[in-house]
């Protein structure tokens, strides 16, 4: 006899979760994501939820173990996102979402192979904020007072307006140093710079030409080409600047899809501006969609009690909304700590099944079933591979 229910929970555990014996969702109005366990059809959207008074910010955070659901109900809400007149932004490390970008008549850009993009802001010192975030993150180590005071010396030197290649005017202003005997910050800045403009890192944030410009409202960068290298921080870095850079100069709300966010996290030049940018999210209009699957990822920022592990534990738990899909009890734990969890949600998360997740929107909870609709087929499926037939 088969069983339409995935997972056993009893009222005491919905009632420790604060989900209500008739579980009306969140009452906001749209396509909906799937269904409540006690209640009917389950909608969110993060601009609407706050407008709504449920959250006091549009952060969300989507985690789950490899196969759970996450991926599928991000493009969902990505797809409800742009019927509602939202724009989207994707950082896409493994090339996941060029199907959707089809459904929507884009197709996805790859930053090094098909042009090149300006991530740095309008404003003088977020611009320079970030410029040493780019340069901590391909040196792989934070830059040392000298080497800020260093790079505060070149920055005061650019001529006003700002130049668009931004770190070519740098390394010119630097290039001199190269020749320098011996290690200085000048010529450890000029070096690293060098790699920007010429070398292996050459055609991501300045080249010749025109930058990509993105006028679409769902941009989708494809960062796939990097997935398995140690250069992918440097550039999830530079697509996730370039991304909140073409949703800031929008007038509609916008999501921006952090998908594989480790990348991010684990470079601490990467989190420390994500966390700057972060806490502009409402005054941006900008709803952040972080994505993780493996909690070990956040516990490997940084030592137990470090500013790295402390700040990355900080960013998630200032995302009010979540979608927890199944983890295994080893990562629920780490989950638990980073995100603040009671008891009965911990032990929730490592017993739902394929497509259920636990969700918190707020001091609000609901346990709900991802149901993707007919339109929704086409774009969501990502194990169209496991089940094509084997060739020889």
């Amino acid at each position: 006899m088969s069983r339409p229910w995935t997972h056993w929970a009893t009222s005491v555990d919905l009632e420790a979760l604060r989900v209500p014996d008739a579980d009306a969702g969140t009452g906001l109005a749209g396509r909906p994501l799937g269904r409540a366990v006690r209640g009917g059809d389950f909608v969110f959207d993060p601009f609407d939820a706050y407008a709504s008074g449920l959250v006091s910010n549009p952060n969300v955070v989507v985690a789950g173990a490899i196969g759970t659901g996450k991926s599928t109900v991000v493009k969902m809400m990505v797809d409800r996102a742009l019927e509602r007149g939202r724009h989207v932004v994707v950082v896409d490390p493994k090339g996941e979402y060029g199907e959707l970008a089809r459904r929507h008549g884009q197709r996805s850009f790859a930053p090094g192979r098909d042009g090149w993009c300006t991530p740095f802001p309008d404003d003088d010192r977020e611009a320079r904020a970030l410029t040493g975030a780019l340069l901590a993150s391909a040196r792989a180590a934070a830059l040392s007072a000298e080497q800020h005071f260093a790079l505060d010396v070149l920055w005061e030197a650019l001529p006003t307006p700002r130049p668009r290649r931004l770190l070519a005017a740098l390394l010119e202003r630097a290039r001199g140093h190269l020749g320098d005997r011996g290690p200085s910050p000048a010529r450890d800045l000029a070096v690293t710079l060098h790699r920007f403009v010429h070398g292996d890192l050459a055609g991501l944030v300045d080249g010749v030409g025109e930058p990509l410009s993105f006028a679409d409202r769902l941009v989708v960068l494809d960062l796939s080409a990097s997935w398995s290298s140690g250069s992918l921080p440097i550039v999830a870095l530079s697509a996730t600047a370039a991304a909140q850079r073409v949703a800031s100069t929008r007038s509609a709300l916008g999501y921006l899809v952090l998908d594989e966010a480790w990348a991010l996290l684990s470079d601490p030049g990467a989190l420390g501006w994500l966390r700057g940018s972060w806490k502009l999210a409402r005054a941006r209009g900008l709803a952040h969609l972080l994505v993780l699957h493996r909690w070990s990822d956040v516990a490997a920022v940084g030592d137990e009690g470090s500013v790295g592990r402390a700040t990355a534990q900080g960013l998630l738990r200032e995302c009010e909304s979540s979608w927890l899909f199944r983890q295994p009890p080893d990562e629920a734990g780490e989950m638990a700590r980073a995100l603040g969890l009671a008891d009965a949600e911990t032990r929730l998360v490592t017993s739902l099944g394929r497509g259920s997740a636990l969700v918190r929107y707020g001091a609000h909870r609901s346990v709900v079933r991802v149901r993707p609709d007919e339109r929704d087929a086409g774009f969501v499926d990502t194990d169209a591979a496991m089940r094509s037939p084997a060739t020889s």
